[in-house]
């Protein structure tokens, strides 16, 4: 049978596929407080059952924290095998009062753009797990059988810092191994253009506390001759970047590639709006280093950025404190070749440099991953692009991401399998937030997408 069975299926198939995706959002499956294990629990014991119910061979696994779930289905053959990667634990639901429904009431709702999918998890990455599963669904029904040998790998601890991915990975990697891992936990350039990321910007995490005085001062009593914490870390962060946005860490910029002409060419090729996408957060002008392009900027350049300030009183009035303590939240996304581990130890000698008499500091370590990038020269890349152009009917660009997905250097460096990055993520999904969505155009045309990349690569 032709694929266009296949499409007419998940075409005819649509309402019965976003009943499953509402079933598997009501379930309070949040990785990171200890409240929802048993909601973790049901969620992979949820999707077992649905991958089962396909013929595949699918299993909960244990970890220290949140179960794995792993299926295999399909032939050893000299086709490629295709690993499916997603994460079916979502993010903490707070601030309630800010969301417009039930988080965990999940509901097609129609907006002004089209109807759309809203709780959460829709997007990430509830929704977007199922596109491939109901592919697969969709394929097995009209054709009875698989066309390649197929592996699902579905985590639960993404949102939780994935404690027990790499352990599991190690412990599991003959098994896993396969000639590509599709990820799907990203979106279109825009939010119309199909794409597949290859390059993904690594994450370091510092918080640092400065300690001067052993307690709370008055700030007449001793202002003037008492050193303040928060006037040291208000300097330190100063001096992160000079006044044209380039980073100040000595030896930063260790490791940084440079565009390739022909990538360059590409990105501009996508005429990047980079007034709308400020505009549409009620900014202007882009703040990163002044001599590189805005995608550049949220792409393939480093970053350094202040997460969060703490120090001194912050209630309602005024009281005049001069704080014991000051606390600063710093990440750093990285690029190319640079070792986040030197960057550390460069980043943590130059603040204690510049610390006053006086002043100690204290130290907490926030993951330290480095940047994944795929080569596309696989011939299977350029197919999995026409797929996504005959689909979308737009033509599908190679992009990065400013954004760290750590699994996928996790497929590399484990299991020597080059991920393949494609979602089908909007810039207005409100991952992370109240009110997330996923619109049903993506949940569509994703499953159909994942159809025919399947039909191609096999």
């Amino acid at each position: 049978m032709s694929l266009d069975a296949v499409l007419a299926q998940i075409d005819k198939e649509l309402p019965a596929a976003t009943e499953r995706l509402l079933d598997l959002l009501r379930i309070k499956s949040i990785s990171t407080d200890p409240a929802f294990k048993d909601d973790c629990q049901e969620a992979a014991d949820w999707l077992v059952k649905d991958l089962q119910s396909l013929g595949i061979d699918a299993e909960k696994r244990p970890t220290p924290g949140h179960p794995m779930v792993v299926g295999h289905v399909g032939p050893e053959t000299g086709k490629p095998h295709l690993l499916f990667y997603g994460h079916y634990d979502v993010q903490p639901v707070d601030p309630l009062n800010l969301w417009d429904r039930d988080p965990f009431d999940p509901a097609v709702e129609e907006t002004d753009a089209g109807p759309v999918i809203r709780g959460r998890g829709a997007a990430d990455d509830k929704g977007q797990l199922m596109t491939f599963v109901e592919a697969f669904r969709a394929w097995k029904d009209v054709k009875g059988d698989w066309p390649c040998r197929i592996t699902f790998f579905f985590e639960g601890e993404e949102e939780s810092g994935s404690p027990s991915l790499v352990p599991f990975m190690e412990e599991n990697a003959d098994e896993l191994r396969a000639d590509f891992a599709m990820i799907c936990d990203t979106g279109m350039f825009e939010s119309r253009t199909p794409s597949i990321v290859t390059m993904l910007r690594g994450l370091l995490g510092e918080e640092l506390t400065i300690t001067a005085p052993e307690k709370d001062l008055h700030s007449g009593m001793f202002g003037g001759i008492a050193m303040n914490p928060v006037r040291v870390l208000s300097k330190i962060i100063a001096s992160l970047h000079d006044d044209q946005g380039r980073i100040t860490v000595p030896g930063f910029y260790d490791g940084v590639p440079e565009l390739s002409d022909e990538l360059e060419a590409q990105w501009q090729g996508l005429a990047f709006d980079h007034s709308k996408f400020l505009g549409d957060v009620g900014l202007s002008e882009p703040a990163g280093e002044q001599d590189r392009t805005p995608l550049e900027m949220i792409w393939s350049r480093p970053t350094c950025e202040v997460n969060g300030i703490g120090g001194g009183y912050q209630g309602d009035g005024f009281k005049t404190v001069l704080p014991s303590q000051a606390s600063a939240k710093i990440s750093f996304r990285l690029v190319g070749d640079q070792d986040p581990i030197a960057i550390r130890e460069s980043f943590r000698k130059m603040v204690e440099d510049m610390l006053p008499a006086d002043c100690t500091i204290e130290w907490t370590g926030h993951g330290a991953s480095r940047a994944s990038g795929t080569a596309t020269d696989d011939p299977a890349f350029a197919k999995a692009l026409k797929a996504l152009s005959d689909e979308w009917n737009v033509p599908a660009a190679y992009i990065g991401c400013g954004g760290s997905i750590p699994i996928a250097g996790h497929f590399q460096n484990i299991l020597d399998t080059p991920p393949m990055l494609i979602g089908f993520g909007k810039d207005d999904d409100q991952i992370h937030s109240p009110n997330e969505k996923y619109d049903m155009e993506s949940f569509h045309k994703g499953i159909r997408s994942w159809a025919r990349i399947l039909d191609a690569l096999s």
